[in-house]
């Protein structure tokens, strides 16, 4: 399945996985290279959607990557977002995150924090954008923490 039909199948498949819980939604995508994205509309149903903590927002990522897998899909990397909530928290995060690295900056002692891995993500990716500042992951698993340290 070439990358236009890799997309075309995981916005189906999201769109008929959310109809089994009663929601009729048009899911919109994009992708680059890498990752299909999947913006969910707000409904009534996101706390059900998006679970506590994004366990189920993760497990729906999961399920459509699976799905991209097992038919031999070019692109097989999903993010799928509800409501813009990954966006939100990326943006809340990105602000604690600042603080973080001030607060680095002034005292001059690493930080260590234990994230998920897209949030680690969001924490390099911030910072890049310091000359002063840098980031490494160490451990396996759920214990991989993020440091942020001085250079």
């Amino acid at each position: 399945m070439n990358k236009d039909e890799s997309i075309r199948y995981a916005t189906k498949f999201t769109e008929d996985l959310l109809s089994f819980f009663g929601i009729n939604v048009a899911v919109d995508s994009t992708a680059d290279e890498e990752v299909i994205q999947l913006s969910v509309p707000s409904t009534s149903l996101n706390s059900l959607l998006i679970g506590k903590n994004a366990d189920n927002l993760r497990s729906l990522q999961y399920l459509v990557s699976m799905a991209l897998v097992a038919n031999n899909a070019e692109i097989t990397r999903v993010n799928v977002d509800i409501a813009d909530y990954k966006r939100q928290r990326a943006d809340r995060l990105t602000e604690k995150a600042e603080h973080w690295i001030e607060k680095v900056r002034t005292t001059g002692e690493p930080m260590t924090l234990d994230l998920n891995p897209a949030d680690r993500r969001i924490i390099h990716k911030l910072a890049e954008d310091y000359s002063d500042i840098t980031t490494h992951s160490e451990g396996e698993g759920k214990d991989r923490r993020i440091i942020i340290s001085k250079i």
